[in-house]
């Protein structure tokens, strides 16, 4: 791979073994680099090579200008429909321009109270290590910096504690999202996939003249475009409520005929599956001063969650009023969920069914989502449900949020 980087001296990257020697330049843990004018596509090549490395610095005349990391690089890849937008240009216009570059003599636990410092969303980056001069000498982990300073504060047991904690739930974190990013990888290529082949097949029934066969694949085409929807959705907003960019634009709307369009979603959703889906609503039409887009988005989600694990039977949409609230609940007749498994609902990344077995698709995003659109439209969301029976989620929002 072509590179515009003076030759770098090889370094051992095995750790050091922990003395009196606190300083972070002989803890790097990784040396890997990129260009910045190196191609998108190149670089997503390196995060799928064999070496799998965690994070690049994008290195300039043996200079840092930048940070790219595996997790944050990947999911702007799929947020924006990757190489389709992205894959031809240089990799500096993905990567953090101003990453935490900590010189190589400073103290490990000065390293580390600034790598906790940076924003929730930051502090997990790896740090770019350097020279007095400024000149680029490798990458560290803040991984390595907790469990390096849990060795350093081996006499303190619960400092040592407190640290490893930290290690771990860094371990656990990584994992989690690590698999979320092979999950969103394979969603988002189902159902793009079908459109494509779909439309393919709509294409020759046009040609030969076959119009009977438009209406059945035009249904389909219909659901996998409403999936794929339904997952970018999720995992943009999951972004917006990271970076605390999530605002509530008020304004009057119908309740009712809102409704109706989610469940003619949910139709189209449900597919061939032998399950009826209705609306119940004592009123024609109900008006609310609240956000629209995310009402509408949090009844879907409930809808999509109906539609994905009921095989038959029905879904009913019922609302029903309570002073000065709202109730909208979704029951369906689908498998139920077991009683241990309801705290997981509505965890990030988290998906009930295990991975290597499960028969349904989906991120383990949506419920989530669900649940923070709802404390921003001062509402409540809770479930019940029966293993073997189906399950009810019920959302109480106020008629007027201003």
């Amino acid at each position: 791979m072509p590179s515009v980087l003076k030759e770098l001296k090889p370094v051992n990257t095995q750790p050091a073994v922990m003395q009196n020697d606190t300083r972070i330049g002989g803890l790097i843990t990784s040396r890997e680099h990129i260009a910045p004018g190196i191609l998108v596509k190149h670089a997503a090549g390196r995060f799928f090579s064999e070496g799998r490395p965690e994070a690049l610095a994008v290195v300039e005349c043996n200079e840092p200008v930048g940070l790219v990391t595996r997790n944050k690089f990947l999911m702007k890849l799929f947020r924006a429909y990757g190489y389709e937008l992205y894959g031809r240009r240089p990799v500096i216009s993905l990567a953090d321009t101003a990453p935490l570059l900590v010189d190589g003599d400073e103290r490990l636990d000065v390293a580390l109270d600034m790598a906790m410092d940076r924003p929730f969303h930051d502090i997990y980056d790896e740090l770019v290590v350097v020279d007095s001069k400024g000149c680029y000498k490798g990458l560290l982990s803040v991984k390595e910096l907790v469990i390096r300073q849990s060795h350093a504060l081996a006499d303190s047991i619960v400092q040592k504690e407190l640290a490893n904690a930290k290690a771990s739930e860094l371990e656990k974190i990584s994992q989690v999202k690590s698999q979320f990013l092979a999950n969103v990888t394979h969603e988002l290529r189902s159902p793009v996939n079908a459109i494509i082949s779909l439309a393919e097949l709509m294409k020759i029934s046009c040609d030969k003249g076959y119009i009977g066969q438009l209406k059945d694949r035009l249904s389909l085409l219909l659901s996998s475009s409403a999936s794929l929807k339904a997952i970018i959705n999720n995992v943009l907003d999951l972004s917006k409520i990271e970076a605390g960019k999530m605002d509530v634009i008020t304004e009057k709307f119908d309740v009712v005929a809102e409704l109706d369009d989610v469940v003619e979603t949910g139709r189209i959703l449900i597919g061939a599956k032998p399950v009826d889906i209705k609306l119940v609503a004592d009123e024609q039409s109900l008006f609310i001063e609240s956000d629209p887009v995310k009402f509408r988005q949090i009844i879907l989600n409930l809808v999509s969650n109906a539609a994905k694990f009921t095989e038959e039977g029905r879904i009913i949409v019922n609302l029903e009023t309570e002073g000065d609230f709202i109730i909208v609940s979704v029951d369906d007749t689908g498998p139920g969920i077991k009683n241990e498994d309801l705290d997981k609902l509505f965890a990030a990344f988290s998906q009930i069914e295990d991975t290597k077995t499960k028969r349904h698709e989906g991120t383990g995003l949506g419920l989530t989502v669900t649940k923070y659109l709802m404390n921003l439209l001062k509402g409540h969301i809770w479930v019940e449900s029966e293993w073997g029976r189906g399950t009810t989620f019920f959302a109480r929002l106020a008629k007027n949020i201003a």
